[in-house]
């Protein structure tokens, strides 16, 4: 018996038993269809768990809290350049930098025909910028500086936030003047939107220390600013982006040390300090960097390698623990409802196996001749395996075109209703399977049900490998009918 004969033999039989055949597959459809929606809210609420964990922050991105203080904690390594150079050497590691700031620095920015323009440089970060290019920074205009960039003397290359220009001040407008200052997204009488006060790109900017020694007389020293690139707006990875300052972190640590010699305080640069109880004065900075990031290459791999960090003996901080959670209890709803619908096909499972029994005991005395004629033992088996497989196939792939349809109207049933003149909510949906985030990013609803291929796939083996091993052992019990039992079986 050639395959294209099984199979002829076996669509005829079901074809002779359409309705037994039609409210068996029904089974199969219900349980496909149950298991594919089910596992595909599920994908849909990871995804907008991700977009939402996403819209916080990167979900590859390490941040090491140096929050340690001097001798107190002389376990916990330095966290020095070396130490940055060790964790760049980590496997899966793609940059590091540190966030170095120092925040007795009293410095202000100045623009302008006798210094105009001021703003004040509270939001200057020195950092790595090899590192920000590794972690997708991205910049609307220029290009990042490079390690060897030299401009000469007391020329520091840097980039801005998109919206740093808005800072500044027109000091010719008195203090309580509405002029004084513009603000990025505020609009004229005819709605065009405030320009700033001048092209920080063109114009030249002036970085101004200023110290008082003991006797309460100011010095300064002054440094120029050259703006090399604007960065995109993005304050899910640092508010610098947006209306600060960046630059490399030895022109930062080089703005430091000249603080301190101007105000003749050796404890005034590189953050806070504390007097311990026996009058040590112990700097925050003796520890290294404050703060630190690190960036890995896939977000699977940032559990080894932040638990790597944290053997050290740092405090740190990345999504990954918030991510672990929220799969989690998606995964417990998935569970349950999965397997309330697993019982489903389970059911359909033991509707197969009824209706192949019946089917032997109504095709007995057509077992008994086919033996007598010499069929093989193994091709009568296939038979009804075949025929079961079928089923489970036939009922994988109504379930499947049913799943998408119900998932098309999920995603779409705010529109549908809206049609009615009615509304639905369906943030109760989401958050049963611990997603908490139902509105897209751009405002617009997100889509709540996620038919990938995969799960196509998943469904139509699933539902075809049911239905063949439903129909194991009827296939072994049609072979073990003996032929002239069979031929006289009325």
């Amino acid at each position: 018996m050639k395959i294209s004969d099984l199979l002829r033999l076996s669509t005829d039989n079901l074809r002779r038993r359409k309705g037994r055949t039609a409210l068996t597959v029904i089974g199969v459809v219900v349980g496909t269809f149950s298991i594919i929606v089910m596992i595909s809210l599920g994908i849909a609420s990871n995804a907008q768990n991700e977009a939402m964990l996403q819209s916080w922050g990167d979900l590859t991105q390490i941040t090491i809290n140096n929050y340690q203080w001097g001798a107190a904690s002389s376990e916990v390594p330095v966290l020095d350049d070396k130490m940055l150079e060790q964790l760049r050497g980590y496997e899966h590691v793609v940059a590091v930098t540190p966030m170095y700031q120092d925040n007795n620095l009293n410095a202000q920015i100045y623009a302008g025909k006798n210094d105009r323009y001021e703003a004040y440089a509270w939001n200057m970060y020195g950092v790595d910028m090899d590192a920000l290019q590794a972690m997708d920074y991205q910049l609307i205009s220029g290009s990042f500086v490079s390690s060897d960039t030299n401009l000469g003397k007391k020329k520091i290359p840097v980039l801005i936030g998109e919206h740093f220009a808005y800072e500044f001040q027109d000091t010719r407008k008195s203090p309580n003047s509405g002029k004084r200052q513009r603000y990025w997204g505020e609009t004229d009488s005819l709605g065009n939107p405030v320009e700033p006060f001048f092209d920080i790109q063109k114009e030249k900017l002036t970085l101004r220390l200023t110290a008082y020694d003991n006797n309460g007389n100011e010095k300064t020293e002054d440094y120029q600013l050259v703006v090399m690139g604007v960065f995109q707006q993005d304050d899910a990875k640092q508010y610098f982006t947006n209306s600060g300052i960046a630059m490399r972190v030895t022109d930062m640590q080089m703005l430091s040390k000249a603080y301190q010699k101007l105000s003749g305080n050796k404890q005034s640069s590189g953050g806070s300090y504390m007097i311990t109880s026996n009058g040590q004065q112990l700097k925050q900075q003796d520890n290294g960097y404050e703060n630190v990031y690190v960036k890995v290459d896939d977000v699977d791999n940032v559990s080894d390698v932040e638990q790597k960090i944290k053997d050290l003996g740092y405090e740190t901080y990345s999504m990954t623990q918030i991510r672990e959670e929220m799969q989690a209890s998606v995964a417990k709803s998935q569970m349950i409802l999965g397997g309330t619908a697993a019982v489903a096909l389970l059911v359909a499972a033991l509707n197969i196996a009824n209706t192949m029994m019946m089917s032997i005991y109504e095709r007995t005395k057509e077992i008994g001749v086919m033996k007598v004629l010499g069929c093989e033992v193994r091709k009568i088996r296939n038979m009804f395996l075949v025929e079961a497989g079928a089923i489970g196939l036939l009922g994988g792939v109504i379930g499947v075109i049913l799943s998408y349809i119900a998932s098309a109207i999920l995603n779409n049933l705010t529109m549908i209703a809206a049609l009615f003149g009615g509304t639905v909510d369906l943030s109760g949906l989401m958050s049963s399977f611990g997603g908490g985030y139902y509105y897209g990013m751009d405002g617009g609803s997100a889509a709540i049900s996620m038919i990938p291929p995969w799960l196509v796939l998943l469904g139509l083996g699933f539902s075809t490998l049911v239905g063949v091993l439903s129909g194991l052992w009827p296939a072994i019990r049609a072979t073990k009918i003996s032929a002239l039992e069979a031929i006289r079986h009325e």
